[in-house]
């Protein structure tokens, strides 16, 4: 085998293993500071990778009206997650760049959505259906946010290489254009629905829908699906930082790597920030929200498309 081509996949395989043992950590980090918010002691940093050990280890019951598409959205669901992760540079350059362009990871980006509906439909539960049927009204107004954006950078590098694009490519050209400065503030306004955090889990809402379309899941495939969630958390993360917070990328190794992390880690705590003081939206007013979003980052593209 090419040796380049090993090394790409050992960089791939590098930043799902660091997915996967950090999600649960910021997971950890993001209880905890909310517990302290809200003057509370609050669970071990660690209790997270606790609760999935506890789940893989219960028995694996399936209560849907079609068990098989409940184990297919499952798996799919952190396949999709960990896809994302071997596109999106995690303190060196995105591993399986040759793999792939700035469209298939919009495409990825959007499978992980789909996911969540696939989960609901198979349960058959009302709750489930309700859940689902928020989370669709919120995908068509949400995810072509994170695609403008993509789209945006790809504009300013004029190329869809993912080394490129998700190298602050918003800031491409010299300078800092308008179109990459309201898309920044677009995404940061946003950022709290996609990674599915109060005020915008109206899918879930575990006190009026009991988890939506998770409620029938439990045991192993429930530890899927949240171990999914968190790494969902650290990979959008990720994206964020590439996209807008690129600096530092340029230093010698180990410096951008750690610097990448801390940056990550960053947008944790805010997203924890965020959710501890906000009470959760009603659906109405979240759509209304992400329409309004939605306007602000179409007139961004078009200022893109003209250079600016």
């Amino acid at each position: 085998m090419n040796r380049s081509l090993m090394w790409m996949a050992a960089k791939g395989l590098l930043n799902v293993v660091l997915v996967l043992l950090l999600a649960p950590l910021c997971q950890g980090i993001l209880r905890k500071l909310t517990a302290r918010i809200q003057s509370r002691q609050g669970p071990p940093l660690l209790q997270p990778y606790f609760d999935l050990l506890k789940l893989l280890g219960k028995e694996d019951i399936e209560s849907g009206v079609t068990p098989a598409m409940q184990r297919f959205a499952v798996y799919l669901s952190l396949a999709a997650v960990l896809t994302v992760g071997c596109l999106v540079p995690m303190g060196f350059g995105p591993p399986l760049n040759f793999a792939g362009d700035a469209i298939l990871l919009i495409y990825l980006l959007t499978l992980c959505g789909i996911c969540t509906l696939l989960a609901g439909l198979a349960s058959g539960s009302t709750y489930s259906l309700v859940g689902i049927s928020r989370e669709m009204m919120s995908m068509m107004a949400l995810e072509p946010l994170f695609a403008i954006a993509i789209i945006v950078g790809a504009l300013h590098v004029q190329s869809l290489r993912l080394d490129r694009v998700l190298s602050g490519s918003v800031y491409a050209g010299g300078g800092v254009p308008w179109s990459g400065l309201v898309m920044l503030a677009v995404m940061a306004l946003s950022f709290q629905a996609f990674v599915q955090r109060v005020p915008f889990d109206m899918a879930e809402a575990e006190t009026e829908l009991m988890e939506g379309p998770l409620m029938e899941y439990s045991g192993p495939k429930l530890a899927l699906f949240k171990y999914a969630q968190m790494a969902k958390l650290v990979v959008y993360s990720a994206l964020f930082v590439g996209l807008f917070v690129p600096w530092g990328s340029q230093l010698r190794f180990p410096f951008p790597w750690l610097l990448f992390w801390a940056k990550v880690l960053v947008v944790v705590v805010l997203v924890t920030l965020v959710a501890a003081t906000h009470a959760r939206y009603r659906i109405d007013q979240a759509l209304r929200y992400f329409g309004s979003l939605l306007a602000v980052a179409l007139v961004a593209l078009v200022v893109a498309s003209c250079g600016y």
